[in-house]
């Protein structure tokens, strides 16, 4: 039986973001079978290389070894012309930009959406930032932290009185917009399939943080209740929280009326599930210190397995407060694969959590872990010179820069009509000469070349425009037979 493509194959992902929350939308997609070129910046490379725990001295972090999974590297400064001509051509041939600079910056570098919308008219941009591409507040800076306070989620944290607390991840809103992220370049996706159209992706990172706290806005707008901090449980239900055992923590949700007369079964005390006790989810919320007092007394007496098992016979929602240790030896999550090694060059394997969602037919799959920055960018160049343009190295640039002014000087010299670009490219107009049959007598001696229409960006047969491509390692002498070649052909 053969094997189903993965749903995303053939789709192209450029990687502009940095951090982790557009960056995941792209690593989701490549999870199901998408190409990611993660665009870099040379020398650096993203932040996310250094955030997290070190894989080793002075190597790149746990973090971006397993987030930047399945992806390539390539490293390109687009804040000069060059590089932003060069990214130029790759959305040419691409389908989704994700990026999440401040608002304005890719427009100033003259790549932002409309730009790009120019080269192809159907390409998708994500666009995730702190605020928003509009609103009073869209130019400041924002990280998830900074969106857990402006989305309302770090008030609900910490005990009554107390201060704000950290909602476990400090990077919980990029996790969450990465997943809406990706939520939104499959419907974009889906559209321009349908019927053809491209468009832009809008998301804050507050947002998302914003949308997952239930009622919160509507049970404000209509009593003007405002929900303070829930320490270990919640103003939804009760008893629903953390409660403390002999050697650890438990939490225990009983979210409705039959739930909480199951956990009052399992506790010797049936009466409190009636209608005189605390039988009604409003009673118990009104009384929630009396009930959770109660179930912490129960709690103490037991260990948190034996108290895990003791609630699973009797159909009560009970677990475990698991450490990571606790985690990676779960037989539970063993059984499901939800941990995966992936293997590295350098450190043997690495485990990292293994791709969601599992679907049965088409699954993803993590096929290597987050590369060496720029370790694409010389393999790409070999079927895209472009690519090789900004490595970070002076000297590759200026030995590429001298070969592009060589070929476009002799050239000239030839009386050809070129066009001034920064690319290490050189245009050829056309000015009369026969182009299509000039580049089939060219692939006969080994040189390569490119028809483009007028707009410059896409293989057509009326052409006007002929593009030269010059490399870093040619010598002069072989600028010069390149020269010579085109002159005797055309």
């Amino acid at each position: 039986m053969t094997q189903p493509r993965p749903p995303l194959d053939g789709i192209r992902v450029l990687d502009l973001a940095t951090f982790i929350a557009a960056p995941l939308s792209a690593t989701i997609l490549s999870e199901f079978g998408a190409e990611v070129i993660k665009i870099e910046q040379p020398l650096t490379g993203d932040p996310l290389r250094r955030f997290g725990t070190p894989s080793a001295e002075g190597a790149d972090t746990f973090c971006w070894l397993s987030e930047a999974r399945n992806k390539r590297s390539l490293t390109l400064d687009l804040r000069v012309p060059e590089g932003a001509a060069i990214l130029k051509e790759l959305v040419a041939q691409s389908d989704v930009v994700c990026e999440n600079f401040r608002p304005g910056t890719l427009e100033k570098w003259g790549l932002g959406y409309e730009d790009l919308k120019v080269i192809k008219p159907d390409i998708i941009m994500l666009r995730v930032s702190g605020y928003g591409q509009d609103g009073p507040n869209r130019n400041r800076p924002g990280f998830a932290r900074i969106a857990h306070a402006f989305g309302g989620l770090a008030h609900l944290t910490g005990e009554d009185g107390g201060p704000p607390l950290t909602p476990g991840s400090t990077s919980l809103a990029d996790y969450v917009t990465g997943v809406y992220g990706a939520v939104g370049l499959l419907l974009a996706l889906r559209a321009r399939d349908q019927d053809g159209v491209g468009q832009y992706i809008d998301l804050a990172l507050y947002e998302p943080v914003l949308r997952i706290l239930d009622d919160m806005v509507p049970a404000y707008a209509a009593f003007g209740t405002v929900r303070g901090p829930q320490g270990r449980g919640t103003s939804n239900a009760c008893p629903h929280g953390q409660f403390r055992t002999k050697d650890g923590w438990v939490a225990i949700a009983c979210t409705n009326d039959r739930m909480f007369a199951r956990l009052a079964e399992a506790m010797g005390h049936p009466d409190l599930a009636t209608p005189e006790r605390f039988g009604a989810v409003a009673v118990r919320l009104a009384h929630s210190a009396e009930v959770d007092a109660m179930v912490q007394t129960w709690t103490l007496a037991m260990t948190s397995a034996d108290l895990v098992e003791w609630c699973a016979a009797r159909d009560v929602p009970c677990a475990q407060v698991n450490t990571v240790a606790d985690i990676c030896a779960d037989p539970h999550i063993a059984a499901r694969q939800n941990l995966i090694q992936l293997p590295h060059e350098g450190l043997g394997q690495i485990l990292v959590p293994n791709v969601l969602p599992r679907l049965s037919a088409t699954p993803g799959s993590v096929r290597s872990a987050g590369p060496a920055l720029g370790a694409d960018t010389a393999a790409a160049g070999a079927g895209h010179a472009a690519l090789r343009l900004l490595s970070g190295d002076p000297s590759f640039r200026q030995r590429l820069r001298a070969n592009v002014k060589r070929l476009r000087d002799g050239l000239r010299g030839e009386g050809f009509d070129l066009a001034d670009t920064p690319v290490p490219i050189v245009t050829l107009r056309d000015a009369g000469r026969d182009l299509t049959a000039l580049v089939t007598r060219l692939a006969a001696r080994d040189i390569v070349v490119k028809l483009t229409p007028a707009s410059g960006y896409s293989d057509a047969p009326d052409t006007a425009t002929l593009r030269i491509a010059v490399f870093s390692e040619h010598s002069p002498q072989q600028v010069d037979r390149l020269i010579q070649s085109i002159a005797e052909l055309a």
